[in-house]
């Protein structure tokens, strides 16, 4: 079996992984498409800690083939897209309806990957960069059937975080001004969940100037490629600033471009070391400074709430995807994803 393997110094596309049946609670799903995240990225550069040997790849959809003891929401055949969160769905975070804050889903990676009889990680729960992948029946979210598995897979990351992070955390109304720092596959989703929500003005702000036609399609009113020119657009501030690049200083400046009650909502993900700052005495007008994991998100309700908004075309999937490639050409993308040339790449099988 195909897959991508990084073992701490190189990453590898290998064909002789295999994996596990499904045991009690679990599914097995056959790959059909996984996007490439820059979290994936993180992992190679470091900038997110991870045991290795690891099966990468955490944003998927595919088939199911088997399902473990005690499954019933989904049966061999179904489409699934693939959630990252193996939440336990009993603990107290669970039952508030806070998934992303279970703590069995979190640092507790699975090993139901071997290759030459060694046990590999399993990244984020998932590992959706192999053709087969076995994970907990509740991260498997059934799927209309007509959804193109290249378009389904972003659901499972990009989507949940992006527009996640507008509706749950952030939750921005009807006349809101939101700002957005990075217009990448997370960015573009934040932009479209704004304009889902009903914001009045959205500024996009890409350090890329070609990205502004992207930009402006999934719902920017405004593009400037650095923050300088927001205030000429937002004199006051905006109500919402969305970091989805990962820089403490574009961390800083969106603090600093809020309104009087505005919030930052912290997407992108730097160092583990990173420490940032801001000016305390701004914080007094009743400001925010946000982080949120994984768009604060249920998944079994919001990747069914996402499919229909796909379905009537106020959510933009397909044109998320710059580019396909077949697993065989993982470095070509991952030399795309690392140049800013691609909004979301996506790996087939």
């Amino acid at each position: 079996m195909r897959g991508v393997v990084f073992d701490g110094e190189q990453v590898r596309v290998v064909d002789d992984l295999a994996v596990r049946d499904p045991g009690p609670g679990e599914v097995l799903v056959a790959i059909s498409a996984a996007g490439l995240c820059h979290s994936d990225l993180s992992v190679i550069d470091g900038t997110i800690p991870f045991p290795v040997p690891v099966v990468l790849g955490h944003e998927g959809a595919g088939v199911v083939e088997a399902v473990g003891a005690g499954v019933t929401h989904v049966a061999p055949g179904d489409h699934v897209a693939l959630s990252t969160l193996a939440n336990c769905g009993a603990c107290a975070q669970c039952d508030r309806g806070r998934p992303t804050m279970c703590r069995h889903a979190i640092g507790r990676p699975g090993r139901p990957f071997t290759r030459g009889g060694r046990p590999l990680h399993q990244f984020a729960s998932n590992s959706a960069f192999a053709e087969r992948t076995v994970v907990k029946a509740v991260q498997a979210v059934r799927i209309p059937d007509d959804i193109p598995m290249t378009s389904a897979a972003l659901m499972g990351c990009g989507v949940l975080t992006g527009v996640g992070a507008v509706l749950n955390r952030a939750r921005v109304d009807r006349g809101d001004t939101v700002l957005v720092i990075g217009t990448g596959g997370i960015g573009l989703n934040v932009i479209q969940g704004a304009r889902i929500a009903g914001a009045l003005r959205i500024v996009a702000v890409d350090a890329n100037p070609a990205k502004e036609a992207a930009a402006r399609q999934f719902g920017a009113t405004d593009f400037l490629t650095s923050t300088e020119g927001v205030r000429e657009i937002l004199p006051t501030g905006a109500d919402h600033a969305f970091e989805c690049v990962g820089r403490t200083e574009l961390i800083r400046q969106a603090v600093d471009l809020l309104d009087r009650h505005g919030q930052a909502i912290l997407l992108g993900v730097p160092p583990a070391t990173a420490e940032a700052s801001f000016l305390v005495s701004s914080m007094y007008l009743d400001k925010s400074i946000l982080g949120c994991r994984y768009g604060s998100s249920r998944p079994q309700r919001d990747i069914a709430l996402y499919a229909g908004l796909y379905r009537e075309g106020r959510l933009l999937l397909d044109e998320l995807v710059t580019q396909t490639y077949p697993v065989e050409d993982f470095e070509k993308a991952r030399a795309d994803a690392e140049a800013g040339r691609v909004a979301r790449g996506v790996l087939t099988f």
